[in-house]
């Protein structure tokens, strides 16, 4: 009864992400300028090949729009058959790495780096949709469509716009006015605008599908070009949709309470799942959040789930082909215009400005919308390589005067001879015959900063001062070669056998702001 149970979950939750899918993949093959039915061949492999195999059971996969900028310029670049041929091959490499158990290596990838290119690519997705939305032609680039948009808009075509518009419109409002999985928003946008646009007889570009889909397949070619052109698309295929299913993985595991994912097993599937797509011509397949998300919310329980959903995709373009014919291009236009915006998360941003991050994700987002995937992920990476080395360098330098009793100068993190020349400079500005209490919080102390403590230490006690360390986190100074400091006392766990002396004070975390 359970498994019966079971079934009729993932029957009806199957259904609610086949209508999310059909719109979807059209869109992103349209906007990588595939055949559409590259779209719908990539939906039905990754429901059915990546289903059955997933070490992810609710996770969906198919096409998704986080290729569809590197799906472009691999077609610009080698023709379309030719990008069917490196897809497979691409897969054929995510098995390999998978079967040498690679799958968690790929999450060594930075997220900020991974979430800021996935927000370039939305931009790009964006700036070149809203231009077919508008009636127009999208441009080979991101600056070009940016340069060419206040054009656009001038000649825009209203018809288009409207649909444009009411699409767009009835996806950021349907899920607010409608609490129901079973209308997704994406499939509510698209009907109607395709009925607004039939009954209207207005005269637009609509999706144009082959009479017969299976004569119309476009089988994998090998491109006629140098290998050492070849790999690097071969390449990125196969990092970005590892890097992303993976991800999404993660993700999904996070939303249900069943098995969790075995990231090796999924990496095979995905990797499967593009060896076939490829090989029939379809395009990269990936595991998608905006599908996984959906399955996992209208009560999936199994990998019967997203199978099944690739079985209605097949079933559907072999006998509703004609229903599709009749949606509007500008409605998919639109439906990619919303998809890439929401790319750009505003949560995630806050996030990363809270872990101070941001550079990186900003770096990483206009490098690929400016320049391509390859150059914005590497200038992304370099920025989180020399945030992580500057973080290694800090220390913080909190000084806090006191009301009565000892000055109390605490230093946090890794004091490194770098940082020399601003301790001695706030050192040198406290007031002379004081007492001191040097509290170090210290990962890591090199012998150019243990020389500055040492000779301020030394001076300031010969001017009548007083000075007492102590080495809260480590023993940096008595390994430095001295159980003191001048006149002064230290105090760390090493020079008294890893005990805390009776005398030695752990005083509170000062109240004051960092010195910059």
């Amino acid at each position: 009864m359970s498994a019966l149970r079971s079934f009729r979950h993932d029957v009806s939750s199957s259904v609610v992400v086949f209508l999310i899918a059909i719109p979807l993949s059209l869109s992103i093959a349209a906007a990588s300028g595939a055949p559409l039915l590259a779209g719908l061949i990539a939906a039905v492999v990754g429901g059915i090949v990546a289903g059955a195999l997933s070490g992810a059971p609710l996770q969906v996969s198919g096409p998704a729009a986080g290729l569809t900028v590197i799906v472009a310029g691999t077609i610009a670049e080698f023709g379309f058959a030719g990008t069917a041929a490196i897809v497979t091959v691409a897969g054929l490499l995510q098995i390999l790495l998978g079967i040498t158990r690679l799958g968690r290596a790929a999450l060594a990838l930075s997220p900020t780096v991974v979430h800021g290119m996935l927000a370039g690519i939305g931009l790009v997705i964006a700036l070149s949709q809203v231009h077919v939305a508008l009636g127009g032609a999208p441009q080979s680039s991101a600056w070009a469509n940016l340069r060419d948009l206040p054009g656009q808009v001038a000649d825009y075509h209203s018809v288009s716009v409207l649909l444009g518009a009411l699409t767009m419109t009835l996806l950021l409002v349907w899920s607010r006015l409608v609490k129901t999985t079973m209308l997704p928003a994406t499939l509510v946008a698209v009907v109607v605008a395709t009925v607004v646009a039939t009954a209207t007889g207005a005269d637009v570009e609509r999706v144009d599908l082959p009479a017969n889909p299976l004569s119309a397949i476009t089988f994998a070619r090998w491109p006629d070009a140098p290998l050492w052109e070849v790999l690097p698309a071969v390449l990125t295929i196969a990092l970005v949709a590892s890097v992303e299913s993976l991800l999404s993985a993660v993700a999904v595991d996070r939303m249900h309470h069943g098995p969790r994912a075995n990231l090796d097993r999924e990496l095979i599937a995905q990797g499967t799942a593009n060896a076939v797509s490829g090989t029939l011509g379809g395009l990269p397949v990936t595991g998608v959040i905006v599908r996984s998300s959906a399955n996992v919310a209208a009560g999936a329980r199994t990998r019967a789930s997203a199978i099944l959903h690739g079985v209605w995709i097949a079933g559907f373009v072999m006998a509703g082909a004609v229903l599709l014919e009749m949606i509007p291009m500008a409605a998919l236009a639109a439906v990619l215009v919303v998809v890439g915006v929401r790319l750009v998360s505003l949560a995630q941003i806050r996030t990363y400005a809270r872990h101070r991050e941001l550079p990186i994700y900003v770096v990483t987002a206009v490098g690929v919308a400016a320049t391509d995937l390859l150059i914005g992920v590497g200038l992304g990476m370099a920025t989180a390589v020399l945030f992580m080395l500057w973080r290694l360098a800090r220390c913080e330098i909190h000084v806090t005067e006191p009301t009565s009793g000892a000055w109390l100068v605490s230093i946090t993190g890794t004091l490194a001879f770098v940082a020399s020349g601003r301790l001695t400079r706030r050192l040198a500005a406290l007031p002379p015959g004081q007492h001191v209490e040097l509290e170090l919080h210290l990962d890591y102390l090199d012998h150019g900063a243990y020389e500055t403590i040492r000779d301020w230490q030394a001076s300031y006690t010969r001017a009548g001062g007083d000075v007492h360390v102590n080495e809260v986190h480590g023993s940096w100074l008595h390994r430095a070669g001295t159980d003191g400091l001048g006149t002064g006392k230290c105090t760390s766990p090493c020079a008294t056998r890893g005990r805390r002396p009776p005398d030695a004070r752990v005083l509170p975390p000062p109240r004051s702001t960092p010195i910059p």
